[in-house]
């Protein structure tokens, strides 16, 4: 039969993610807005930001946090283009936005030394590869897979090189080993729910440190420059960012901030993430039509949650165009490059309730468009 309780909330998105439970516009203070970012309230409420992130993240003493343009992507390609080519480099990658990565890393920076390792979509590359003398780039969370990486103890703790690692589906929803990461970057409308086009980098000393001490061979963009005459441009760490941000979406991630805070801090976030997941996790253990992606239970992501069904390429299209019609959930379809298949954001801003509403619905979109 056809359920007849429908989710709260049928967002469920993997970016721009969900905006947090009980969300309002009018709880946003707005005296930032059309004010001059360069003001002293500008300043202020891009260095609260900036502080509030450092601080709900637990980082340790000495990491930088700065607010760049251009989502994750733009804070990636400000990392890799700024700090690598001083020596050899390792790609790891498993989905489109790893892969994207690596060819950037071969077709745009042209680095003659670099070495990709890939996986197919559901599996990990061989981490063991690494070499600790080379730059590393990875993701932490494949978020067009629903892979994450387990843990860290393949990179080494006395490396040479740098780790990068593209954490936009992780941070804030999954333990992230801070002295095993040199560059973090990260999107807020991802795992808080914020507004898109903003990106956010954290920089270990050592990060620092490379900045300092090597300039790149290849032009370089104004709004990737973090550094000038061999120092650090620290303005950028400190609420003067490289150009215009929009303080409505500023303002927006702080009222994401105030409410990880209000919930019990990162470690809510991440269990509340976690308790998410384990919804799912029951209901492809008593389904055999539907199963993760990942192939292992130990990396299956807890934000991004991708499945594959027994049902043919247009029946789960069908599937997907059904539960939206019926206002039950949208944008739930896998990632363009990935498998058919379905795609759940199940990071904190989901509520379990809206999860557990959903499962009928998917049972009884299944049994229409397959029977």
């Amino acid at each position: 039969m056809k359920p007849s309780i429908k989710p709260a909330n049928p967002n469920f998105s993997s970016g721009p993610c969900t905006k947090r439970p009980g969300y309002n516009l009018s709880a946003l203070d707005t005296s930032s807005l059309g004010r001059s970012h360069r003001s002293k309230l500008g300043k202020n409420k891009l260095k609260l930001a900036i502080d509030e992130t450092a601080r709900l993240l637990e980082l340790p003493q000495g990491y930088k946090v700065g607010i760049v343009p251009g989502s994750d992507t733009g804070a990636m390609e400000m990392a890799m283009w700024s700090l690598l080519g001083e020596r050899p480099v390792d790609v790891f990658s498993w989905e489109s936005f790893g892969a994207g990565w690596a060819s950037d890393i071969a077709k745009q920076l042209k680095l003659e030394n670099a070495r990709s390792f890939s996986a197919a979509y559901g599996q990990l590359p061989d981490f063991s590869q690494a070499n600790p003398d080379h730059d590393i780039i990875f993701t932490w969370n494949g978020t067009t897979s629903g892979v994450k990486v387990n843990n860290a103890d393949w990179i080494s703790d006395n490396r040479t090189g740098l780790t990068i690692c593209d954490a936009t589906s992780a941070v804030f929803a999954m333990e992230m080993p801070w002295d095993k990461i040199d560059v973090a970057t990260f999107s807020w409308q991802k795992v808080l729910g914020g507004e898109g086009a903003h990106g956010v980098i954290v920089l270990s000393p050592r990060a620092v440190a490379r900045l300092e001490s090597y300039t790149p061979s290849w032009p370089m963009p104004k709004i990737f420059i973090m550094a000038k005459g061999g120092k650090l441009i620290d303005g950028i760490f400190e609420g003067s960012t490289i150009n215009t941000p929009s303080m409505l979406c500023v303002e927006d991630y702080l009222d994401a901030l105030n409410w990880v805070d209000q919930i019990g801090g990162l470690s809510a976030a991440i269990a509340k993430s976690e308790a998410n997941l384990a919804v799912f996790k029951e209901f492809v253990a008593q389904n055999d039509w539907i199963e993760f992606l990942a192939e292992s239970d130990d990396i299956c992501s807890n934000t991004s949650v991708c499945f594959q069904l027994k049902a043919s390429e247009d029946q789960v299209k069908a599937i997907i165009k059904l539960l939206d019609d019926e206002q039950v959930a949208y944008d739930i379809g896998a990632y363009r490059d990935a498998p058919a298949g379905l795609r759940v954001w199940c990071g904190a801003t989901v509520e379990e309730s809206d999860l557990k509403a959903l499962l009928p619905w998917l049972s009884w979109a299944y049994q229409q468009v397959t029977a």
